[in-house]
């Protein structure tokens, strides 16, 4: 195991979460896993998912829900990004529910269903007004088609996605609700009637009831980070807590006078004589290159960044008076209760979202859990 940067899991703040969004959904709660749990690692949060009260999982790809299926878990886990061509056989035979957003993949899962004599599980994906996955312009054609031919499908659901939920008040909102509860209903008017509805993401789930029908399905914030920091507030506001800490060594420390350029391309220099850290992670492990605005947490202060950010390293200024000495462990971001940078810092450091900045560290650095409590 490494011993220059790792991750730390809280499961346990991951289960605090869950229970929070239950309570507050008022519906079942599908935990989405996907991309490894949004770097969280798939298997030990799918696993703590269901066990704090997670009756459904989510993920975009079939490997991913293949994995969950390996891994002896059971729960109904469906995949929606499985396009043309994929197998559908497998999916079939593991009882994985597929999304189904077009004619063409329709098709082709009636047909792998008819091959292994096995019915389909799946959830028709409806284009609300994303405009991104789900039938719009087939949906008459498609809405024909299964007046005549589903014979070898369970059609389990009907969902869409929100493309501003994270924006409480917007008028998209109420027209994609609105164009929801339409596609249902002609869905009902052919003798189609789905099990369950979901529409809510994490956004929706925290502040529109309205949406969470009867299912929600909730992401980023079951990893105790906000959906949206401008329009929701932060974790704290939210009651949720970040179950993710990224720590890495400081490789090197040094002295250095002002005016001393810093990394490649000489982009910054040193206004006063300082000292310098190298902190043991980079790009290569998901560290944004062009974050300026965020650093570190190390010897009770924060280190911004300074200069461009390498594939292996980058380098903090510590302060001249810093205690701070190669070897040490830095936080990178983590909840901020301590004064440490947080996964919104870094995004906004890096014109993006908390999001892509857990999403985005790297295999080579280690995820190391604290198990939940029951």
């Amino acid at each position: 195991m490494t011993n220059r940067a790792q991750v730390e899991v809280d499961l346990s703040a991951i289960a605090a979460n869950i229970a929070r969004l239950k309570l507050h959904a008022g519906v079942p709660l599908l935990a989405v896993v996907k991309a490894d749990a949004y770097g969280h690692g798939l298997i030990p949060v799918a696993k703590t998912a269901i066990a704090a009260g997670a009756q459904w999982l989510g993920v975009a790809l079939l490997e991913e829900a293949l994995a969950i299926r390996g891994a002896g878990i059971t729960v109904p886990t469906i995949a929606w990004l499985v396009p043309p061509g994929s197998d559908y056989v497998s999916a079939i035979e593991a009882e994985i529910d597929l999304a189904v957003p077009s004619i063409m993949i329709f098709k082709e899962v009636s047909l792998a269903a008819r091959s292994v004599k096995k019915r389909a599980r799946i959830h028709i994906e409806v284009d609300t007004g994303m405009t991104r996955g789900g039938f719009l312009d087939e949906w008459e054609s498609f809405l024909d088609l299964l007046v005549s031919n589903r014979n070898d499908v369970e059609i389990i659901g009907m969902f869409s996605h929100f493309a501003r939920a994270d924006e409480p008040g917007q008028v998209q909102n109420v027209a994609q609700l609105k164009r929801f509860i339409e596609m249902s209903d002609d869905l009902n008017r052919i003798g189609v009637e789905p099990e369950i509805h979901h529409l809510s993401n994490s956004a929706a789930t925290l502040v529109d009831a309205s949406a969470h029908f009867d299912l929600v399905r909730t992401g980023i914030a079951i990893y105790g980070l906000t959906p949206d920091l401008d329009h929701l507030g932060t974790s704290a506001h939210l009651d949720l807590k970040p179950a993710m800490r990224l720590r890495a060594k400081l490789h090197l420390v040094k002295e250095v006078l002002a005016g001393t350029p810093v990394g490649y391309g000489a982009t910054a220099f040193t206004t006063s004589e300082t000292k310098l850290g190298v902190v043991a992670m980079g790009y290569a492990d998901g560290i944004p290159r062009i974050a300026q605005g965020a650093g570190v947490f190390v010897a009770g202060r924060r280190a911004p960044i300074i200069g461009r950010v390498s594939m292996d390293q980058f380098v903090v200024d510590l302060g001249r008076d810093s205690t701070a000495q190669a070897g040490d462990w830095v936080t990178v971001f983590g909840a901020g209760s301590e004064g440490e940078y947080t996964a919104d810092d870094w995004g906004k450091a890096s014109a993006s979202i908390n999001y892509e900045i857990v999403t985005r560290i790297g295999p080579r650095v280690p995820r190391i859990y604290k198990l939940a409590t029951s």
